[in-house]
């Protein structure tokens, strides 16, 4: 029988893990983690258990509680899979525990030092385990249809703080020199929203539910520019119903961290370039905290079916926005991410099968696979669903389905059996199985129209025939309004047009990495070279794939840019998240057919 998951061991026929219990400690001299991870059964059990392992070093199995020990062996090492850990569970098993040790060059675990960090006095960890990354932290059963709740104990170096995706249950003294925080989870998540990050670390309040944690110098800034997030929730829960999670606490992370958000539940992460000190930048906020209901609630059960994760998730957060900001605040993030969409089809534009929203991604890194499609594609077909069933009835459709799928984790096959049942013919009328299993965007995609973005995008295409915006005007535009005008004009300028837009417009001074990443790959493609010491900077400090991709390959536009980037990928890769070092690697592999 076929795994039901491309990306893991996971075998459904055997015994499945309802909970994890860890006892972890954080040794970052050797950067590893060491400790005990124990996988609770729903029922007793016996025979073979498949575990997914990456790097893992396996000291141990044995029975929960002294028991007998549970032989195991390791397969070979799979590029993508890394090495399947096969457990002979001894008769009635109710929990087997299994002692490891992680490598230090895990791919889920990110270890700073202290110069790395804003503080610049003590190390950092972070983690992050979506999509197929939990393995290379504990042995697990990593694949998203496997949800578990977990109990931990995690052993840090005094001074600094664990936190966790989970409800945190005190602190105290180990031994000298090191502290044991203890968390529990008590909803099933799957294992990719397994979350831990230890550092020295502050939290401020926001609500009653709500706190933000970063690092002491970043917090005040960070608790300021967060400061509206209960708003959210509460709005939220208007539109998706109860919030589930108990707390919405989040983590500003150092600037290496490679998204703009992962939305582990209860401690969502966030990068630093988000605070831009106008809350210009705070939907990402809106975007994870969604994630609550559209992918932590209801979750893909593969990376296959990632859309329904991410789109749903897209959609849910523009009407977010709609709520709070208006209509025309919500179109013109539609128009955004437009842009975003036709970059990824174009970056796909060789490998057509992963610009569907339903992939089959066997023998497929799902990193490789990432991409701007699942959430902009996948937005735009759920809002087609949801003007063909009309907006009123949709969105009881969304709470009904929240309901029936509370604490699961689905395919694109179960969400569209459950919509038929709800509205018969409705995927049809839509064409669903164009927008599930062809590549590209359908010609009848909704589109999103209000006349600011007309406006701005009619003065953008205007710029070739000499039409210039007023800096004045510009002074009172809103940042979506830059970006959208930046993202709409030529990639590729004369010096004097460059020197024109940064000297009147003073973009390269930006705060908000959106509009400042807008112009500098504007201006890199067009080697216009004073932009290339702010370039060198943001990839030397920033590991946000969203940016360093671009920026790359911007620069690979030509020979200057070329060469810088070269340098700067040679001195600042080290500092790199895994992926983004993939990312970037990926990129500048092309330059040889450019230079």
């Amino acid at each position: 029988m076929p795994r039901i998951d491309p990306h893991s061991y996971f075998d459904d026929a055997q015994p499945r893990a309802r909970s994890w219990s860890l006892r972890l400690c954080v040794d970052f001299g050797r950067k590893v983690i060491y400790g005990e991870a124990t996988l609770v059964f729903a029922s007793a059990a016996s025979g073979v258990l498949d575990l997914d392992t990456k790097g893992l070093t396996i000291r141990r199995a044995a029975a929960a509680g002294g028991g007998a020990a549970a032989p195991f062996e390791l397969g070979p090492e799979e590029p993508i899979l890394g090495r399947r850990l096969r457990l002979r569970l001894p008769a009635e098993t109710s929990a087997v525990s299994i002692s490891y040790e992680t490598s230090p060059e895990a791919v889920g675990l990110q270890w700073l030092a202290p110069e790395q960090t804003e503080g610049k006095k003590h190390p950092f960890l972070f983690s992050q385990c979506q999509a197929i990354h939990a393995r290379s932290i504990l042995p697990c059963q990593d694949s998203a249809v496997a949800r578990v709740s977990y109990v931990a104990e995690v052993t840090v170096p005094e001074g600094l703080t664990a936190v966790m995706s989970a409800g945190p249950e005190g602190d105290a003294p180990a031994e000298a020199g090191w502290r044991t925080f203890r968390f529990r989870m008590p909803q099933p998540i799957p294992s990719y929203l397994f979350a831990l990050a230890v550092g020295e670390l502050e939290g401020r309040d926001l609500s009653h539910r709500c706190r933000v944690w970063a690092e002491p110098a970043t917090v005040e800034k960070a608790a300021e520019e967060f400061s509206g997030t209960e708003g959210m929730i509460a709005c939220a829960e208007s539109l998706f119903g109860p919030y589930d999670w108990d707390r919405y606490d989040m983590l500003v992370l150092p600037p290496s961290f490679p998204y703009g958000g992962m939305e582990n539940p209860r401690m969502t992460f966030l990068t630093p370039t988000l605070l831009a000190g106008d809350k210009s930048l705070v939907d990402v906020v809106a975007h994870e905290l969604a994630h609550s209901w559209t992918g932590n609630l209801v979750t893909n059960a593969t990376a296959e079916h990632f859309w329904l994760n991410e789109g749903f998730t897209v959609w849910a957060e523009r009407r977010i926005l709609a709520a709070l900001k208006g209509p025309e605040a919500a179109a013109l993030a539609w128009g955004v991410g437009q842009k975003d969409l036709e970059e990824a089809l174009e970056r796909f534009r060789d490998k057509p099968e992963l610009t569907l929203l339903r992939t089959h991604l066997a023998g497929v890194d799902p990193d490789d696979a990432f991409s701007g499609v699942p959430y902009e594609k996948g937005a735009r077909f759920v809002v087609a669903l949801e003007r063909a069933a009309g907006p009123a009835e949709f969105d009881l459709f969304v709470k009904a389905y929240m309901k029936r799928f509370r604490f699961q984790s689905i395919t694109t096959e179960q969400f569209c059996d459950f919509i038929e049942e709800i509205f018969p013919g409705l995927l049809a009328s839509v064409g669903a199985a164009s927008w599930l299993n062809e590549p590209g965007l359908p010609d009848d995609a909704p589109r999103f129209v209000c006349r600011r973005l007309e406006e701005l995008s009619a003065l953008a295409e205007g710029w070739k025939s000499g039409r210039r915006p007023d800096p004045a005007q510009v002074l009172t535009w809103r940042p979506t309004e830059l970006l959208l005008y930046l993202q709409r004009l030529p990639r590729v300028m004369s010096r004097e047009d460059c020197a024109w837009l940064d000297g009147n417009l003073g973009l390269t001074g930006r705060g908000n990495h959106e509009i400042l990443v807008q112009w500098l790959c504007i201006a890199a493609a067009s080697g216009y070279e004073p932009v290339f010491e702010r370039a060198r900077l943001l990839l030397s400090t920033v590991g946000r794939m969203k940016y360093v991709r671009p920026l790359y390959g911007a620069l690979g536009k030509t020979a200057p840019g070329r060469k810088l980037a070269r340098e700067v990928f040679a001195a600042a890769a080290p500092t790199y998240h895994a992926l983004t070092r993939r990312v970037a690697e990926t990129v500048m592999a092309g330059y040889e057919t450019q230079a």
